[in-house]
């Protein structure tokens, strides 16, 4: 038999743990830094280096994270990311976890590795991105709305469960926007409200952006989400 004092200590122990859990979070959101490709207007998969400029854009990020008591990052798997993540964390010096979960929307393969300004890669972005379209839609192989809302589901679930009181993610331009919508409008998400949020909403590379998770709002029409700041430059 478990003695009295033991089945307290038991008891506390569930009490503080539960306590812990329910304690607000506070996520820094980072757009990696900018790629070499990204400096000339290339439309780029999983692949592609930080140019000058983008070290220099994640050195800025990491100088101005640290005035945060950060315990924990989160990064996705993209090269990009990855390269951003170690940056910063050489400020922070926290333990890193990689994500598929928050790697960038995959283009199509028509467009991956052509220039912005190319004519057939203008007419196939503007209609996955700008058309108003139905929430299946398909171009032809890229990550499409149901695709991308799906895995920001499984992202917030993921966030959610960390321990940390504040986590610094590191991520990309298509799935921050997804995903911040997600936490605005949950399963009532369709595509086109996400075409109108992302149309108005650009991301800028190396740029911040703060949300929260309140565990005791859970019940709330975004369970317990408020996205504080958006594409926030740090200050020097």
């Amino acid at each position: 038999m478990p003695s009295a004092s033991s089945i307290e200590l038991a008891v506390f122990l569930s009490i503080l743990l539960a306590a812990l859990r329910m304690r607000p979070r506070r996520f820094y959101f980072v757009r990696h830094g900018e790629t070499i490709l990204n400096a000339v207007d290339v439309r780029q998969g999983a692949e592609g280096k930080l140019s000058e400029s983008g070290r220099a854009q994640a050195e800025k990020v990491g100088r101005y994270l640290r005035r945060f008591p950060i315990h924990c990052m989160i990064s996705s798997t993209y090269e990009r990311a990855r390269e951003t993540s170690e940056i910063i964390n050489a400020y922070l010096k926290v333990p890193i976890i990689y994500s598929p979960l928050l790697v960038e929307r995959r283009n199509p393969k028509e467009i991956i590795g052509k220039n912005r300004g190319d004519l057939e890669v203008v007419r196939i972005v503007d209609q996955i991105e700008l058309a108003y379209h139905a929430d299946d839609y398909r171009f032809s192989d890229e990550e499409n709305f149901m695709d991308l809302k799906a895995r920001a589901r499984k992202c917030i679930d993921l966030l959610a469960r960390q321990g940390a009181r504040e986590t610094v993610v590191v991520t990309h331009h298509v799935f921050l926007k997804i995903f911040l919508a997600y936490i605005l409008y949950r399963e009532r998400l369709h595509a086109a409200d996400f075409t109108k949020l992302a149309f108005f909403n650009f991301s800028e590379n190396a740029t911040v952006t703060i949300c929260e998770f309140h565990p005791w709002k859970f019940f709330s029409k975004t369970r317990g989400w408020k996205v504080v700041s958006f594409n926030e430059q740090p200050p020097e």
